[in-house]
């Protein structure tokens, strides 16, 4: 069983700057999401978008911003359950917690909190009578190891920032990429939109708009993709692959979360914002979009916010009667649990006599 302070589920960046709210108190974190890498949707969904409404930063690209969330909080050395989603919460007898994920992986913690942004995501399946037959054989939603494509056809599906990044990355991995999207313009970053047009010129990615991929073919596995055009004049293109990677974002959802017994509304968790962010369940906070509270605003800053105010209670409760006073870092410094320490130089003043 995984032991922590602090049980983030949630790898989005409110969950990750949570980490680093949290290391400023001494507390130690772990995090769960079920997603195969930490960002959440910035990671996942939109890497390259401008963000501009962060704090210093007139425009930040969704990915660097999880990149320096990373790098500001790896001294105090989170721990990560990946690709898991969290499924049920216990309530032990001295008061912690014990979170359990869908492949069995026991988490335990005096304090949980919910940062899963707008909740878990599955992803946004084409509507394909079989597909469910090819889930595994030749179908994924998305990709974690790149390696899987090594010198395989492959087909990727979508008109995002995703199917556009992930289309330019394997043609340097699969042996033949096909990208197919509905319409002739996408929805992607211009620079990526104009690599992946440089490299169809170069016929290193077969580009097919204004198209669908309408049927999946294969006995055990998945052999062949059939593309539909919206040009009817155009007959069905029959394409041999060995895989299909439908990349049309993901849905978001409560999912397990909904059932452990907290306060919903409108499918967010409701909490007591004048305080702490805490559900009715003590000891189970909730922060970022996955909450709701009176005048509440769904934005990343807001989340940060949250965050900053939850730990200092969440801090009170895992040590009862202990007294912290809040240092700001300019004067305390950032002291991670890797022996790191950042701080102020300071100045020398010699008095006169």
């Amino acid at each position: 069983m995984i032991k922590t302070d602090m049980l983030i589920i949630g790898a989005g960046p409110t969950g990750l700057f949570t980490v680093f709210e949290a290391g400023l108190l001494k507390l130690k974190t772990h995090l769960i999401d079920a997603l195969p890498q930490p960002g959440g949707q910035c990671s996942e969904i939109y890497p390259k978008k401008p963000i501009y409404d962060i704090p210093a930063f007139p425009e930040i690209l969704a990915g660097t911003l999880v990149d320096n969330l990373m790098e500001q909080i790896r001294p105090f050395e989170p721990g990560f359950t990946l690709g898991e989603r969290a499924e049920t919460l216990d309530k032990l007898e001295d008061g912690s917690f014990v979170v359990t994920t869908n492949k069995g992986t026991k988490h335990n913690a005096p304090v949980v909190v919910i940062a899963g942004g707008l909740g878990s995501f599955e992803p946004r399946k084409p509507p394909i009578s079989n597909i469910v037959n090819f889930e595994d054989t030749g179908v994924s939603y998305m990709i974690k190891d790149p390696e899987v494509y090594r010198d395989k056809k492959v087909v990727i599906a979508g008109g995002g920032d995703s199917a556009l990044d992930w289309a330019i990355f394997l043609t340097d991995v699969a042996s033949e990429v096909t990208l197919v999207h509905r319409r002739d313009e996408f929805r992607g970053a211009l620079d990526s939109v104009e690599k992946a047009s440089e490299l169809a010129k170069l016929g290193k990615i077969k580009l097919v708009t204004k198209a669908e991929v309408k049927e999946l073919h294969g006995k055990n596995q998945l052999e062949a993709v059939v593309l539909k055009h919206t040009d009817k004049e155009k007959e069905d293109t029959y394409l041999e692959v060995d895989h299909f990677i439908p990349l049309f974002g993901l849905s978001p959802k409560l999912g397990p979360i909904g059932g452990w017994g907290l306060d919903i509304e409108k499918n967010a968790i409701k909490v007591n914002n004048a305080r702490d962010y805490q559900t009715n369940i003590p000891g189970v906070y909730a922060i970022g979009d996955v909450n709701t509270y009176e005048g509440k605003l769904k934005l990343i800053l807001s989340g940060f916010h949250e965050a900053a105010v939850m730990c200092q209670f969440a801090y009170q409760q895992i040590n009862p009667g202990k007294r912290y006073v809040m240092k700001y870092t300019t004067v305390g410094g950032v002291e991670g649990f890797d022996g790191s320490k950042k701080e102020a130089k300071k100045e020398v003043v010699q008095s006169i006599a």
